[in-house]
């Protein structure tokens, strides 16, 4: 860059790759009265944050016009069929509605997650913080899947290890927590699986397991687990009804509460969530 400013007297702006790092390079030339060359004034900027961000903003936009389009060219073929005709034939055309209801379903599930991403973001969420038992919280959680769990064949099972204290939570948004995890425990547990959940205190918070004997995450993909629409199986989470966005929800709201979130897994044996709040006191 030294010698090309020397060679054309020319600014330059330009981003390098270095060791993994985005670095941006600004550098002018510097004259004196007499046009002579005496100096190269240079700055040196690491941009690896803000290129990191750009990329996942333009993936994200990407992401959500896909999952968009899909059900939109679903409604509008389906449609088009009964437009050209087809109303006549009442049973072609309940199966035709149903499946043109379907994907409105989806799209709606998907603008809901999105507004509610937009509004933790920008810190907008309206948070109705109280004392809440977690244990309890949790136990309805488990009782109230019992059906979808049956349904597959499922032991689902909830174990209080001990004498859990209160935390500070939302219970509307805590519960939407633990329905998207148990829900995942169940969807991706073959049938006659077992999911476990366990409800206990160490240190000075309180946490929630979740631990189930299903198809697991392979390790490439776990880092990327909490992204928004990442899924390990693309085609198998739509045919489900996901929209690639509850785990990256589920996060934020956990986080909202001074907790974290953490997922291990070994693929073809199961997985495990882990949950920890601050708890406030004890009972």
């Amino acid at each position: 860059f030294i010698e090309q400013i020397k060679d054309s007297g020319e600014y330059i702006n330009q981003e390098i790759k270095l060791k993994g790092k985005t670095i941006s390079v600004r550098m002018a030339p510097l004259f004196d009265d007499n046009a002579k060359l005496w100096g190269i004034l240079a700055v040196l900027q690491d941009a690896t944050r803000e290129r990191k961000l750009e990329d996942l903003r333009r993936e994200f936009l990407g992401d959500v016009s896909h999952e968009l389009r899909t059900p939109l060219t679903s409604i509008k073929s389906y449609t088009e069929t009964l437009l050209d005709g087809d109303i006549e034939d009442r049973e072609l055309s309940i199966k035709f509605l149903k499946v043109i209801n379907s994907e409105s379903d989806r799209m709606t599930r998907l603008v809901k997650d999105l507004l509610q991403l937009s509004r933790l973001d920008n810190k907008q969420m309206k948070w109705n913080m109280k004392e809440i038992s977690i244990v309890d919280l949790v136990k309805y959680t488990v009782n109230k899947m019992q059906i979808e769990a049956k349904s597959k064949g499922h032991s689902l099972e909830c174990h209080v290890i001990e004498e859990v204290p209160n935390i500070m939570g939302d219970k509307d948004r805590l519960e939407q927590v633990m329905v998207n995890i148990i829900s995942n425990a169940i969807k991706y547990t073959q049938e006659g699986g077992n999911i476990q959940v366990y409800i206990g205190k160490s240190n000075n918070e309180v946490y929630v397991k979740v631990k189930d004997n299903g198809v697991g995450i392979p390790e490439e993909d776990l880092p990327r687990i909490f992204e928004r629409f990442y899924r390990v199986d693309k085609a198998r989470s739509r045919e489900m009804g996901g929209t690639g966005l509850g785990l990256s929800i589920a996060k934020e709201i956990v986080e909202a509460h001074g907790g974290n979130i953490s997922i291990s897994s070994e693929y073809g044996k199961g997985t495990e969530v882990l949950i920890k709040f601050p708890f406030i006191n004890l009972k």
